[in-house]
């Protein structure tokens, strides 16, 4: 009895802890910061010397004279690089001036009274690489402050059709975006929409000069302006005006949102939605264009414009049928423009709550509609997203990132990234004011996560990473000799407050349509009823047996020809791919595409049972020569016009593709390696970036002894098959090859190959480089200030971490004097490939396919494509020459990577090659992990490397190479 007892005392005292647990976690204690009292952010924020916000502090006491000032473009003082005067653009015949996308372009003139202004212009889009024009502002000859580096002017795009095109299985297709050239006026203002407001810039009294800096794509100015926008008005001063306006009856206009007219950017394509049976058009089965935005409409800037026609003079509400469904605890922003213009200052921030369904949103206040005054004929309505009232929360915590960000370096440099737990570092004192520097950031972070829950009126995830910050920064400054102890998890939150800044900026919103209205009319629902969701769901599971949802576009029609390709990317990718197959290479050779989206994985099982495709695209380098092997992919060398093909690519790109006298693909991607380095970081140490691998001997030192790191490239685990990018950089600088003999057998007994093993394992054993790491995040953090990666890391650096942007470049590898003088870059590709199975029915047409496929023009429209698509992360590495230099790369970093392009080599590939890069790294790891003599391992390997290649060569009724490896056993 005395047990039972017991068990029922632990178990009612068990349940009041669970329920004080959940009452506390539930409370606002549970999110109380160090103090509990949050501060005002203006006595606190701190930020980088050269921002806009410390520019803003120097001249807080300049005036805002009520002056203008328009500068005619062609009245230019000075210039640099190509520029013309035209005098008409599209429709327009003012005198305007173009400038190319390098060069500068200066202007002098008078300012009577000195102080804040800001600045206008008027520019036309004319043709370039169809991505956003960028240019650098200077004033007076210097860049005034953080931001003006980069100002970004939209293109304008719209559909290529008003109406949209269906397949043969009555499936939409997603109108492909056009450009169209066309003067706009803007504001000068930051390109990241981190300032709510267009820039302000000082201008003394006197003669001024204002340039502006081609960065990216060229531009027409017809004129710039510096003087002051008018301020907007709020709704109670406009609505005192509307009194010759009145209250039409029974008027309602609905515009289908994925009929914009026009948009800032190709990634606002109309998308389709089968979630609800309330969308318009709606079906149960085929695809509809019936909405726009989500994901895609997320950017601070982008905007998206309507057109609408009003029957009647008179006073209209407007309604939106939207949806938020993808970020919770914040809310999504909106500017509205009616005609080119903010009505009033309520539609500056137009705020779009978390929600899972549709919902229609009467734009008004306090439950009261806000009323438009529209004259009868044409308007158009603007919708541009912004980050509204968090846009000052986001700079807050994008300063404090990068100032703990420092403090983090300034630890490790005494730490190391694995501190003893048990010594006392005493970091208070050999670190000048750090402790001042957690108690001021903890105050920021926990008064920015204050005013972040005020503002949604919620907690949530967003809030969280704030207030744990703030509690560790407010333990570390109690208990500082705990500092050393925290700095791991220290580093991981530093991470999550990046990753905080790019969820945070992110204003995503889908909109079905919008509707413009006379007050008294009744608006509809916007969702569905019970009923006809249950219908819908019992649908889409009935057509689910029916539809094909693996092909991907029109079906073949009888008495056509027909080549069946095989992709395994994805819908979105595939789809775009369909699109450009139907409206160019089919309509133009006739020639019907069936493509398929599969798991490329089983290409090799099908194309053995007879039923593979024609063409199989995005595989691997290595699979045409493995297919080529077994009689199973087709020698492209034979058509006629083979090498006038082949021309499109580098040697390098080829390479892997030969194979006993014939070529058995064409390259689509080829991607190699770049130096990557923190421009700030290496300012810090004093460090120059390296030009030769004896520069990064001389620098490892300079970092390790600081506890950082330079990076280098490791293998890749499910991968390892391919050799080590380091080990070929430090062999082909060397004059060294992977095979001799025509690929009868390995050199990597050669003396050479021994030499740059040795050199590659020493970084790893004398060195102690890091056998895995995770460059983003260590490169974000400063922990690895420098390294070697692909250059497709350019991209996941510009979209994923925005807190370093314009702190960091790339250059090309570290090279080795040669003894001409001259230094050796050579660095491995890699990439895909399009390749011809051998059993292909119409091989004629399969290779007219390819060549459409790799042409120049194709591959720099699926780039375009695809960036438009997916943003700048996806941005294509193309391995068509001339396609690559008409991507959107900016012209420095462009001349960077041709710069590291002409020295790529490719890896060839040969029969059992697999052993190569899997007993090389085999060799290393025994070098490394067990501490055998470099020589030894790689000669024991080579071995095996060779036995294997002459097994296969046999196999495949190959000539066997007369030499048989005897140098690595004379070696031993």
């Amino acid at each position: 009895m005395r047990g039972v007892l017991s068990r029922f005392r632990g178990f009612i005292i068990g349940i009041a802890l669970v329920a004080l647990l959940v009452w506390w976690f539930s409370s606002d204690h549970a999110a109380d910061g160090p103090s509990g009292n949050p501060v005002q952010l203006e006595s606190l924020q701190t930020f980088t010397e050269n921002s806009y916000h410390n520019f803003l502090n120097r001249h807080k006491a300049a005036q805002r004279p009520d002056r203008s000032i328009r500068i005619e473009a062609e009245h230019y003082s000075s210039a640099e690089g190509e520029v013309s005067v035209v005098d008409k653009l599209g429709d327009d015949s003012s005198i305007a001036l173009t400038t190319q996308e390098t060069g500068q372009v200066t202007w002098t003139f008078e300012v009577k009274e000195a102080g804040l202004y800001q600045i206008g212009i008027r520019y036309y889009t004319v043709p370039g690489k169809s991505s956003a024009i960028e240019r650098a502002l200077k004033i007076n000859g210097e860049i005034p402050f953080q931001g003006a580096e980069s100002l970004i002017f939209d293109r304008v795009w719209m559909n290529n059709a008003a109406e949209f095109e269906r397949d043969n299985r009555d499936n939409e297709l997603r109108p492909s975006q056009i450009e169209f050239h066309t003067w706009q006026e803007t504001l000068l203002k930051d390109a990241n929409g981190l300032s709510d407001e267009p820039f302000l810039f000082y201008f003394p009294q006197g003669t001024n000069t204002l340039t502006l800096v081609a960065m990216r794509e060229p531009m027409a100015i017809d004129y710039l302006q510096v003087y002051q926008s008018p301020d907007i008005p709020a709704y109670a001063d406009v609505k005192a005006g509307y009194g010759r306006f009145s209250s039409p009856s029974d008027v309602l206009i609905k515009v289908q949102g994925e009929h914009a007219l026009y948009k800032s950017s190709p990634t606002l394509y109309p998308i389709p939605d089968h979630t609800s049976p309330s969308l318009e058009p709606y079906s149960v089965s085929k695809i509809r264009m019936n909405a726009i935005g989500g994901l895609n409409w997320r950017m601070p800037g982008q905007w998206l414009e309507w057109e609408m026609d009003v029957p009647e003079d008179g006073l209209y509400k407007i309604a939106l049928k939207v949806k938020q469904s993808l970020m919770r605890g914040v809310y999504s922003s909106r500017k509205l423009y009616l005609d080119g213009r903010i009505p009033f200052k309520e539609m500056e921030n137009l705020k779009f709550y978390y929600d899972a369904d549709y919902q229609l949103d009467v734009l008004g206040e306090r439950g009261e509609p806000f009323l438009f005054p529209l004259t009868k004929g044409k308007h158009t309505i603007r919708l541009e997203a912004s980050l509204g009232e968090i846009s000052p929360l986001i700079n807050t915590v994008e300063s404090s990132v990068l100032t703990l960000n420092s403090a983090y370096r300034q630890i490790l440099m005494i730490t190391s990234a694995t501190p003893d737990a048990f010594r006392d570092y005493q970091l208070e004192r050999r670190i000048p004011n750090l402790i001042e520097t957690f108690e001021m950031q903890r105050d920021i972070l926990y008064s920015a996560a204050e005013e972040l829950r005020a503002i949604t009126g919620e907690k949530s995830d967003k809030t969280a990473i704030l207030y744990t910050m703030s509690r560790q920064l407010d333990h570390m400054v109690k208990q500082p000799h705990t500092i050393a102890g925290r700095l791991d998890q220290f580093k991981i939150n530093i991470g999550s407050l990046g990753t905080w800044l790019l969820a945070v900026r992110e204003m995503p919103l889908q909109l079905d349509y919008m509707i413009v209205a006379a007050p008294d009319v009744k608006l509809p629902k916007a969702n569905h009823s019970v009923v006809a969701g249950m219908r819908h769901e019992i649908g889409k599971f009935f057509y689910s047996f029916i539809e094909d949802y693996n092909t991907i576009g029109n079906a073949e029609e009888a008495d056509q020809q027909s080549v069946t390709v095989w992709i395994g990317t994805g819908r979105d990718q595939a789809q775009v791919m369909k699109e450009m197959i139907d409206d160019t290479f089919t309509a133009q050779t006739g020639i019907h595409v069936d493509l398929k989206l599969v798991n490329i994985g089983s290409l090799l099982s099908a194309t053995l049972a007879g039923q593979g495709p024609d063409v199989a695209m995005e595989i691997g380098i290595s699979d045409p020569v493995n297919y080529a092997m077994r009689n199973a992919a087709y020698d492209l060398s034979q058509f006629p016009d083979y090498e006038e093909v082949a021309g499109r690519f580098r040697d390098s790109a080829m390479v892997p593709f030969r194979f006993n006298g014939g070529v058995y693909a064409l390259p689509e991607q080829q991607l190699f390696s770049m130096l990557f380095y923190r421009k700030d970081v290496l300012e810090e140490l004093g460090l120059e970036i390296p030009d030769t691998w004896d520069d990064v001997y001389e620098m490892i030192p300079e970092l390790q002894k600081r506890y950082m790191q330079f990076g280098l490239p490791i293998q890749d685990q499910a991968a390892t098959m391919v050799p080590n990018d380091t080990f070929s950089m430090l062999l082909f600088q060397t004059g060294g090859q992977y095979y001799a003999n025509d690929g009868e057998r390995s050199d990597l007994d050669s003396e050479i190959s021994m030499q740059a093993f040795g050199r590659w394992t020493d970084f790893y054993t004398s060195y102690k480089f890091p056998l895995t790491y995770d460059f983003m995040n260590r490169f974000r953090l400063g922990e690895m200030p420098i390294g070697i990666a692909p250059y497709s890391m350019y991209n996941l650096l510009t979209v994923a971490a925005p807190e370093i942007r314009g702190l960091w470049d790339f250059a090309v590898v570290p090279g080795t004097l040669a003894e001409d003088g001259q230094v050796r870059r050579e660095a491995a590709s890699s990439g895909t490939s399009v390749m011809m199975l051998q059993h292909a029915k119409n091989k004629e047409a399969a290779w007219e396919f390819m060549k459409w496929w790799t042409d120049k023009d194709t591959q720099v429209r699926f780039g375009r494509e695809m960036e438009s698509l997916m943003g700048a992360a996806a941005r294509y590495p193309t391995a068509n020459i001339e396609a690559l230099r008409e991507l959107p790369w900016p012209v420095k970093d462009y001349r960077n990577l041709e710069e590291q392009w002409q020295w790529v080599r490719g890896l060839p590939e040969v029969p059992g090659g697999y052993f190569t890069g899997r007993h090389l790294d085999n060799a290393f790891r025994k070098v490394v992990n067990l501490g055998e003599n470099p020589r030894e391992a790689l000669h024991d390997h080579v071995l095996v490397i060779h036995n294997e290649i002459q097994i296969k060569r046999r196999e495949f009724g190959l000539t066997e190479g007369t030499e048989v490896s005897t140098r690595a056993a004379d070696n031993r």
